[in-house]
């Protein structure tokens, strides 16, 4: 099937299988492999990106159902080479080691932060829980979001 997407600001489409998942066709499609892939059953939150406004797992949605969806994956969070101030932020805290889940963490961030720019530890803590990290203990990471809601509140990202 064809779709087409707004990804990332920009106009896609891709020849598709029924079947084939968000994920799979951000990733092989149209080459933005920031989406990871790690369970593939919605629990992990590595493939975390926000369509039309709301953070979602792009494993467990088929490409054909985000079609005329607006997407924003990791890549597209920023429109320049600078990093986004929750991207800074997350540095600032060494809120990352291996790196693979920091794209969905991220993610899920940002759309937290732009619906809720003035979340508390309780939530951000809440809203994270469905992401999961084997390296860093969340206690960074939920820094470096606290950290970020000025620029949010602020700029009303």
């Amino acid at each position: 099937m064809k779709i087409e997407l707004d990804v990332n600001g920009k106009h896609m489409s891709a020849e598709v299988e029924e079947r084939t998942t968000l994920a799979d066709c951000l990733r092989y499609e149209f080459g933005l492999t920031g989406t990871h892939l790690g369970c593939e059953h919605g629990v992990c939150g590595a493939c975390t990106v926000i369509v039309n406004g709301a953070a979602v797992r792009s494993c467990l949605i088929l490409a054909v159902q985000a079609d005329g969806d607006s997407v924003t994956t990791v890549e597209g969070l920023s429109n320049d080479d600078a990093l986004t101030p929750l991207q800074a932020s997350f540095r600032k805290h060494h809120a990352l080691q291996c790196g693979f889940c920091t794209p969905g963490m991220v993610t899920t961030a940002h759309a937290l932060l732009t619906h809720e720019p003035n979340a508390d530890e309780d939530r951000v803590r809440d809203v994270l829980s469905g992401n999961i990290c084997r390296c860093t203990g969340y206690i960074s990471i939920v820094e470096a979001v606290l950290d970020a809601r000025s620029a949010y509140g602020r700029d009303g990202q």
